[in-house]
């Protein structure tokens, strides 16, 4: 038994990926791409392996210690891999190998070799090419031995043997072809999206005043894990009262109290394409005023925002449609004083909303892809796909404001899909609106009672 190929991906689309990039790098070009490398957590203890986003993307190989070699026109054939070779006693301790046989049989590497042979075959494989396309400044032993053997291919220059004289970032390359998304990578992508809405619906029900931040975030694992995603997209956020204005809190060991709002940013990772959803709730299952007021201003923010997603508008639009009406609610509450235009152009807002309204989203969280090009906002197209995240945060200690404002932090993200038409929502199975959140708040029979009646809730 070998390891083989077990992506959601065909394995046709991997070949057109590649094809594509070869394409655009050109025929006299060589592409290198390291797999992700296999930390060590402590001592003999490692972290669970996570395939690099760029290897995975070309390949559906899952493996560390690996290097794809994309050279195209070569006639022996144009994707080549270096792989761990099969070992019976190291697959009884550490699980199976695809080994050079499997890499070829089951991820279609026209040629396929022992990552012990990189030394001696890759400057054969860099000769007669004039660019080199890798990653850069990521991994310093491969940068390391990608410089040695540039020279060995260059020390061989006066028996006419050509060296590459070009050193280019894979990225400019590969991350335009990622950032538009196939059928189906939005397929997957979507299932990890009903599977973190799952998990915050459980979040949800389970919350009550005197239990721990990570209770619920035990309960998004329980649903990510049990539906397929082996793997939260990135660290969970779970930040309840004051807590909640920490952009990236993730200690999560708070008791929460009545009367509190806790904010969960979360999302699975489904075959390496990653969910990312923010709710903001009240522990207790009903929003204070200040509360609802609040909220309400960042709901009205993120639908706006949506709206404002559509193939030709600019990457921008999102963020300055969140941003008005945002402004708008501060003002109208007191928390800023002024005219909208003016505290807009100013920055003034910023005090309370100090972060973008969106990023790229895929196979990474914060997915490849430039924002600009020449200087400009780039203009969304059919096929990316991002978030939509405003929120608002007044400090704890922040004595310009009413005591009523203090402390509260309110984020809500969605993931939306750029369509022909417009746009389609990926991740609006999870509840937004104060009815819907209050209805579900605390609902878990194994709050007894809790909810109604303010008691401690048994660990």
């Amino acid at each position: 038994m070998t390891a083989t190929l077990r992506s959601l991906i065909p394995a046709a689309e991997f070949v057109s990926r590649r094809a594509a990039l070869m394409q655009a790098i050109g025929p006299d070009a060589v592409a290198l791409i390291p797999a992700a490398l296999h930390p060590r957590r402590n001592r003999d203890t490692e972290y669970r392996f996570r395939q690099d986003s760029d290897f995975y993307y070309l390949s559906g190989f899952p493996e560390p210690e690996a290097l794809i070699v994309l050279a195209p026109g070569r006639g022996d054939g144009e994707f080549i891999l270096f792989c761990r070779p099969r070992d019976r006693e190291m697959e009884i301790w550490n699980g199976y190998r695809a080994g050079p046989e499997g890499a070829v049989k089951d991820f279609g590497a026209d040629q396929a070799f022992s990552v012990a042979e990189l030394d001696a075959r890759l400057p054969d494989l860099l000769a007669g090419r004039s660019r080199v396309f890798a990653p850069m400044g990521v991994q310093p032993d491969f940068d390391r031995r990608l410089g040695g053997w540039l020279g060995q291919v260059r020390a061989k220059g006066r028996a006419g043997i050509k060296a590459p004289g070009e050193l280019h970032l894979l990225d400019s390359a590969l991350h335009p072809l990622r950032l538009i998304k196939s059928v189906a990578e939005l397929s997957i992508m979507q299932r990890a999206a009903d599977i973190s809405a799952e998990g915050h619906r459980r979040a949800m029900a389970l919350a009550a005043p005197y239990r721990h931040e990570y209770e619920l975030e035990a309960e998004l694992l329980h649903a990510f894990t049990r539906h397929g995603c082996p793997a939260p997209a990135y660290g969970s956020i779970v930040g309840s009262g004051a807590n909640a204005c920490i952009l990236h809190y993730t200690e999560n060991d708070r008791r929460m109290q009545d009367g509190d709002l806790v904010l969960i940013d979360a999302g699975g990772e489904l075959d390496h394409y990653a969910a990312d959803i923010t709710r903001t709730f009240p522990v207790n299952g009903r929003f204070s005023d200040p509360q609802r007021e609040l909220y309400e201003v960042v709901l009205a923010a993120q639908l706006a925002a949506i709206d404002a997603v559509r193939p030709g508008a600019s990457w921008q639009a999102p963020h300055e449609a969140a941003v008005r009406i945002l402004t708008q609610g501060l003002v109208d509450h007191g928390l800023l004083s002024g005219d909208v235009d003016g505290l807009i152009e100013s920055g003034a807002f910023r005090r309370f909303y100090m972060h973008r309204t969106g990023h790229w989203l895929g196979m990474d969280v914060h997915d490849v892809g430039d924002y600009q090009i020449d200087g400009q906002w780039r203009p969304l197209q059919a096929g990316m796909v991002l978030t939509v995240e405003p929120g608002l945060y007044v400090a704890p200690d922040d004595e310009t404001v009413a005591a009523h404002w203090r402390g509260i932090g309110i984020r809500i993200e969605d993931d939306v899909v750029v369509t022909e038409a417009g746009h389609h929502v990926l991740t609006a199975r999870t509840p937004k609106t104060v009815a819907e959140i209050e209805a579900l708040v605390g609902t878990s029979p194994r709050n007894h009672g809790a909810r109604e009646q303010g008691a401690r809730v048994p660990a």
